[in-house]
């Protein structure tokens, strides 16, 4: 199978690419580079020419705070972006994957959110998402959506890597209490999509690692995990200044869907964390 897979430069689409060729599938990794997936052009010439059977559109703007302030930018990457891919898709018949995310949702209550459950995104970067959503439904006929949460991975940035960094800098960090989730290795991500894209068991779905956690238990597990001394101090949401977007308290996410359609659940989150720490640590 020959998928095109966009951001791969990122966390999420590296690892896809890597998945795809252990399989034996072949993969055209595009970045920024290669396809401007704000250049609707480029989006048509780019994924007709690479003749593919499926697109799986990792590539975003994912600088949640940042967005405040760049809300043009972000809404025509994540919006506009996804849009183009999408009639590209629509044009050619071929089916879509679009990763999307748990802040499309306004984090309220303590239920599990379903994957068809209303959308009211409380920040820039989840209403550009949400936007991108709406833009593949409306567009694709074989699509599927898949949001994830709290992502780590080897290649880019993620809060495993500020905590470590943090943590051996000041020997102490201050992390939020008050919102729940769950974390996403995009290692084990990656193999449930490559799985996924295989089939045409379209829909919306949700994918994180198994088990529940705070933010500030995470930390915590991360510098246990990796034999760190360091002070970690419980704070809630409205004690931390530095956020300029608001973030959903409750990123609690059904994934009874995975089951319904024979997909295998993601290992659960401490193991991922443990062997996330011997990638990039030992």
């Amino acid at each position: 199978m020959r998928v095109l897979v966009t951001g791969v430069k990122g966390q999420l689409g590296h690892d896809v690419v890597n998945e795809m060729e252990k399989r034996g599938l072949t993969p055209v990794g595009v970045d920024l580079a290669e396809m401007d997936i704000t250049d609707k052009e480029a989006c048509d010439r780019v994924i007709t020419e690479a003749n593919v059977e499926a697109v799986i559109h990792c590539a975003a703007y994912t600088a949640v705070d940042a967005a405040e302030d760049n809300v043009d930018v972000c809404m025509k990457v994540n919006a506009g972006g996804t849009r183009n891919i999408a009639e590209v898709c629509k044009k050619l018949g071929i089916k879509m994957m679009y990763i999307s995310t748990d802040y499309v949702f306004d984090g309220q209550g303590t239920r599990p959110w379903e994957p068809d459950d209303e959308r009211h995104p409380l920040n820039v970067y989840g209403q550009s998402k949400y936007e991108g959503e709406l833009a593949v439904e409306e567009l694709v006929e074989k699509f599927f959506t898949v949001r994830i949460a709290w992502v780590f991975g080897v290649n880019g940035k993620n809060f495993i890597k500020t905590m470590l960094r943090i943590g051996k800098e000041r020997g102490a960090a201050s992390v939020v209490d008050d919102q729940i989730g769950s974390p996403t290795y995009t290692y084990d991500l990656a193999r449930l999509l490559v799985d996924m894209i295989q089939t045409d068991k379209y829909g919306r779905y949700h994918a994180t690692n198994e088990g529940l956690c705070s933010w500030y238990e995470f930390a915590c597990e991360i510098f246990r995990a990796a034999g760190m001394d360091v002070k970690v101090t419980p704070v809630h949401s409205d004690e931390y200044p530095a956020a300029k977007a608001k973030r959903p308290m409750n990123s609690r996410m059904s994934k009874e869907k995975l089951t319904e359609n024979g997909f295998e659940h993601l290992p659960e989150w401490k193991d991922a964390v443990a062997r996330y720490l011997k990638e990039i640590i030992w």
